[in-house]
């Protein structure tokens, strides 16, 4: 087994479940912490901002400071702030998402960009608005894909269902920043200073957390602690797999 430098932590499923922490993920980063090991956490959430997912991760316990946790909002606006610095903007989304993209104009006048984020109260109108600021050459950009989303009361549409009616409305391709994007993952290696060649991502779903990591070049370690249990029908197999992070030696 390889010995790095750095981690990189998915959260429901890796850390978490619900809220319910995974003692293994705790006791892994608790290690890591007192052995001033660098760590971050990234996340597709669009709708909480940094302060409010470290408290989360606090109230679990675990040592996490809001500079180390990336979401798929910051991320868009690390994203945006590279490639459409000046780039005024509609945003569909919730706080974390406005929180994130504060420096940025918003307009409803010939915006340079559709940003979409998960908004739980969505309406047709607004909808309806970013599908003609699209269709008369706005950018689409999505926070993340996620079609469905776990909650206490069961799964719910995701963001990737919003920005799907907005993409099939207007024939557009979107940009995608979040898992199983590598824009994420590269946004939280350049915030928290890491060298990608010494950094693991750490998951536990295939299809979002494991791919993200591998989009990015960096080495990936499956924990069969959430979704993905068998990983024998992909054809690119993530570094390592193993039971938990109690598996796994700092």
């Amino acid at each position: 087994m390889k010995t790095y430098k750095s981690y990189l932590f998915d959260l429901d499923g890796t850390v978490y479940h619900g809220n319910e922490p995974i003692v293994s993920a705790i006791h892994f980063i608790t290690k890591l912490a007192n052995s001033h090991i660098p760590y971050g956490f990234v996340t597709n959430n669009s709708t909480r901002s940094p302060e409010q997912v470290a408290k989360r991760l606090n109230g679990m316990g675990l040592l996490a400071e809001p500079w180390q946790i990336m979401t798929s909002s910051v991320a868009t606006a690390s994203y945006l702030q590279a490639k459409m610095p000046h780039s005024a903007l509609y945003v569909i989304g919730e706080e974390g998402l406005f929180e994130a993209l504060a420096a940025f104009a918003q307009t409803e006048d010939k915006p340079d960009a559709v940003v979409i984020g998960l908004d739980r109260a969505i309406t047709h109108e607004k909808l309806s608005k970013a599908a003609r600021f699209v269709a008369n050459g706005a950018a689409l950009i999505a926070t993340n894909p996620d079609a469905m989303i776990t909650t206490e009361s069961g799964l719910v549409v995701g963001n990737g269902a919003l920005v799907a009616a907005v993409a099939y409305a207007t024939k557009t391709e979107p940009i995608v920043i979040g898992k199983p994007g590598a824009a994420i993952v590269e946004a939280a290696i350049k915030q928290l200073k890491l060298d990608p060649r010494h950094t693991v991502f750490v998951g536990d779903n295939y299809d979002t957390d494991l791919l993200a990591g591998i989009h990015a070049g960096i080495d990936t370690i499956h924990v069969q602690t959430g979704i993905t249990t068998d990983l024998s029908a992909y054809k690119i197999q993530p570094t390592y797999s193993i039971p938990s992070l109690d598996d796994w030696p700092i």
